[in-house]
């Protein structure tokens, strides 16, 4: 009796120090683990990874991540120069710009967003077709203006008829729209909700020309100094898409709202995107990007999506 009550003392020693080594490295492994800072518009691109860290996944996967808000593509655009972040939910065309001046980032994978050009309230325009002559607000050189020229061209009119207004700041642009003082802005979800819920009008959208360049970025200096941290941020990012596409709105729109600072009055009606698993973009958006670029002489680089990506941390 006193030798089977001896082996069963040892095994549960055993089996404690085991659960305690096991602990112990898992410690250790998300202590060696440095935070990672990204980057994000007043747009529901970001929502995944307010998701992430508001359910603990980016924890769980051993990982701090920072999200830092803009509320202008050039404002994010030079905390990633100057390195204050590490990475940034941005667009192909930023990409592009950046390598043109020698600074190196990479697409990490595509994400889901949703453009939309809304007629304001007092408007008579019903449709893209009666735009010409009129003001649209837009942000030059950006996913913005590149979403609006492929908007109206596909619906054959002269994108040169159209009163372009350069606004980078998306809450004031939709501000001038909301007041009468822009017939037109393209704006991305939720905040173009808003201008709908303001009297404002849908004239087409990104998804009805089945277009999107948006994409997750990381420079050259964090991918070469945090390739863990980045694989990490990429399982709690996954984890984050199962969670929408198995779970209600109401669960979690209330703390979306406050966390990215969208207006109150899009609880209502927003639509959430049907956002997919961690993935890239297609050589062919990359392509029909630059040939745009090419276009308005703003780039003369032929780019391939090898040159511009690293899908190491998706796999």
């Amino acid at each position: 009796m006193k030798k089977y009550l001896s082996i069963i003392v040892l095994l549960v020693i055993s089996i404690s120090v085991v659960a305690c080594s096991n602990k112990a490295n898992q410690v250790t492994s998300s202590k060696s683990l440095k935070s990672l800072t990204i980057g994000v518009m007043p747009d529901l691109d970001s929502l995944p990874l307010i998701i992430a860290a508001h359910n603990g996944y980016f924890k769980e996967e051993g990982i701090q991540v920072k999200i830092e808000h803009f509320k202008s593509a050039s404002d994010r655009d030079t905390a990633l120069q100057t390195g204050k972040i590490d990475g940034a939910i941005s667009d192909m065309l930023s990409v592009v710009f950046f390598n043109d001046n020698n600074f190196d980032v990479k697409i990490t994978s595509k994400t889901d967003g949703s453009f939309k050009i809304v007629a304001g309230k007092n408007s008579n325009i019903t449709n893209v077709k009666q735009s010409s002559g009129k003001s649209i607000g837009i942000s030059k050189n950006t996913i913005i203006e590149y979403l609006t020229d492929r908007i109206i061209e596909s619906e054959n009119l002269d994108i040169n008829l159209v009163q372009k207004v350069s606004i980078p700041k998306i809450p004031t642009r939709l501000e001038m729209l909301t007041n009468g003082k822009l017939d037109m802005a393209t704006l991305p979800e939720p905040l173009a909700s808003t201008a709908l819920l303001n009297g404002g009008k849908v004239l087409s959208s990104s998804d009805k020309i089945g277009i999107n360049p948006g994409v997750m970025i990381f420079t050259k200096n964090s991918i070469t100094s945090n390739p863990k941290e980045i694989k990490a941020f990429y399982s709690a990012y996954n984890k984050a898409i199962v969670y929408l596409k198995e779970t209600k709105p109401e669960s979690y729109i209330d703390y979306v709202i406050k966390e990215a600072g969208f207006p109150s009055t899009v609880k209502s009606n927003l639509t959430i995107p049907n956002y997919s698993l961690a993935s890239m973009p297609t050589e062919k958006e990359l392509k029909e990007v630059t040939n745009w670029l090419k276009t308005k002489k703003l780039s003369t680089n032929n780019y391939t999506l090898q040159d511009l990506s690293n899908n190491s941390f998706i796999k």
